[in-house]
């Protein structure tokens, strides 16, 4: 089957930096113990693997609906077991079956994790996807208004079009500071987004302080 005809884009994103994400998600969740983790501890990586490759190739082919879909199960699986992860740390505090040591790391290992797959999402969402916002060229509207996107903004490339490091700087600073900090949000989804990914990272930093202050 022939590949739709699509507008040249000249300066196509690179997708290796979503794909290393993606993978650190599935890594950093195999590195939890067994007891926080939804399924075998090899479920995860094997499932995300076998979605990269499909998703991948849809993408190099110009099957951009495809790679869309898949794009969304992929972060769809990987949120899936981020939140299982968590509610499996809550439970597991009272019951005190790890050690103090295990539940600090897995909190920490959490935390990280909550980072990258709210970062996925954003660029996965932001003014209907990365391919969408190629296709225009320059980004001048979207759930969230970059510093890059004012008229007055000093030295910026008249195409600019924000990338998956702004989308993860956005996410660290959500998770740090529990806010956007520079980069307004616009949209309704993205707010909500932004609020869940916001409660995620107190509830890892809430496990963080009640071990630390125990453990003292």
């Amino acid at each position: 089957m022939a590949a739709p005809h699509t507008p040249r884009i000249a300066n196509p994103e690179a997708r290796w930096p979503v794909v290393v994400a993606v993978l650190a998600v599935s890594g950093i969740l195999l590195a939890l113990p067994h007891s926080l983790v939804l399924g075998p501890q090899w479920f995860l990586p094997v499932l995300v693997t076998a979605l990269i490759i499909p998703t991948a190739i849809a993408h190099r082919v110009g099957w951009h609906e495809a790679d869309r879909v898949l794009g969304y199960v992929i972060s769809g699986v990987v949120t899936l077991a981020l939140v299982g992860s968590l509610a499996l740390l809550i439970l597991r505090l009272p019951e005190k079956a790890e050690s103090a040591s295990k539940l600090l790391r897995s909190a920490t290992l959490l935390w990280f994790t909550n980072i990258l797959v709210f970062a996925i999402w954003y660029w996965r969402l932001d003014a209907g996807g990365p391919h969408h916002r190629e296709i225009r060229g320059k980004h001048t509207s979207g759930a969230f208004f970059f510093p890059q996107m004012m008229d007055s903004a000093p030295h910026v490339d008249p195409h600019w079009s924000p990338r998956f490091v702004d989308y993860l700087f956005l996410s660290f600073c959500t998770s740090t500071a529990f806010s956007p900090t520079d980069t307004p949000v616009l949209s309704r989804w993205a707010k909500l987004l932004t609020m869940v990914q916001a409660l995620i990272s107190l509830l890892c930093v809430a496990v963080l302080a009640s071990k630390a202050i125990g453990s003292l």
